[in-house]
C-alpha cells in the first residue's frame, strides 16, 4: 500500500481490497517448500538425539516427563535438548520456522 496513514472512502476500499487480495493469495507451495526443507533439516542439521526428543514431542505429541521416563533421563534434558534442536532448526530454515514450529504444537 503506497500511503500507510489512516484514511477513509473509496480509496480506504480499494487499498483494503488490494491487502485482501495479497493476503489471500495460495500459500500453499511456500507452505510445501518449509515442510521440505524442515524434513531436510530434520534428517541432516540436528543430532539423532535432538531428532528423536523433537519428534517424541512434536509428532507423537509426548509431553517431557513422558519423554524422560521413556528414555530415562531427566526431564531437564530434554527440555535442553528440545530448545537446542529447535535453535538449530530455526537458525537453518530462518524465514517462517518459528511460526511452523508454533503451529505445530
Amino acid at each position: 500500500m503506497p500511503n500507510t496513514h489512516y484514511k477513509h472512502g473509496a480509496g480506504y476500499a480499494a487499498d483494503m481490497a488490494v491487502y485482501a487480495r495479497a493476503m489471500a493469495s495460495d500459500n500453499s507451495a511456500q507452505f510445501g517448500r518449509l515442510k521440505r526443507n524442515l524434513v531436510r533439516a530434520l534428517r541432516e542439521d540436528v543430532t539423532a538425539r535432538q531428532r528423536q526428543m523433537l519428534l517424541l514431542y512434536y509428532a507423537e505429541q509426548m509431553n517431557m516427563q513422558e519423554i524422560s521416563a521413556r528414555l530415562g533421563v531427566n526431564k531437564s534434558t530434554v527440555s535442553r535438548t528440545i530448545k537446542r534442536g529447535e535453535r538449530r532448526l530455526r537458525r537453518c530454515l530462518r524465514y517462517g520456522a518459528e511460526v511452523f514450529l508454533n503451529d505445530l504444537r
